[in-house]
């Protein structure tokens, strides 16, 4: 007998009934327009039931970035190992967040990010410190590197942000600011290995 996954319970599908209208909402309107009723009609609950899973809009914002944020965090088969070169475990984090930065969802979701950030700085400061220091994957591995001595640094989070940059200019910028199609397998092959060999020219 094929095993299944337990049925969701009601709450959790309200719960996640809840976010996905609320991702929805937030691509096709901004985060501005937006508004709890909106949301509560498009997940078929009750205005209330919406209040009940979350404080506000403000919170149920942040819990989708929470969400994206975990997509990026490093799952087991990309942790760091002592026997494997580090070329090749960068290539494949490199490569997951490249395909992370090509999902159309979380392009839309960080253009709405920014314009709530530029109109409301404010607004940008709470979610950040809401949440909270918790590492990516990228950072997560390089630390570990770092204390097996394979990688050359004293501040993993830097190290991690200086090659995110490198992706970014060229993955996620361009798709933000100027509305540049998202990169297709070759171009991001070739973003991939040049950022991971000139950071690892530096750090290895």
């Amino acid at each position: 007998m094929i095993p299944v996954d337990p049925p969701l319970r009601l709450t959790d599908r309200k719960h996640a009934a809840i976010l996905d209208a609320a991702v929805e909402e937030f691509r096709a309107s901004g985060y501005e327009a937006t508004s709890m009723d909106r949301i509560a009609a498009r997940a078929g609950v009750s205005k209330r039931t919406v209040y009940n899973h979350f404080t506000g809009k403000d919170a149920l914002f942040v819990r989708i970035l929470e969400t994206m944020l975990e997509r990026g965090i490093v799952g087991p088969d990309l942790a760091y190992r002592a026997d494997r070169p580090l070329r090749t475990q960068l290539l494949e984090l490199v490569g997951q967040k490249l395909e992370l930065l090509r999902d159309p969802a979380f392009v839309d979701l960080a253009r709405v990010a920014m314009a709530a950030g530029l109109h409301s700085p404010d607004l940008a400061r709470d979610m950040l410190a809401r949440l909270g220091d918790r590492e990516e994957g990228l950072t997560v591995w390089m630390r570990a590197a770092a204390a097996d001595g394979r990688l050359k640094t004293d501040d993993p989070l830097f190290a991690s942000m200086q090659l995110q940059g490198l992706v970014k200019s060229f993955a996620l910028w361009p798709q933000l600011s100027m509305g540049q199609p998202p990169l297709d397998d070759a171009r991001q092959a070739r973003v991939a290995e040049a950022a991971v060999d000139m950071f690892l020219a530096y750090y290895g």
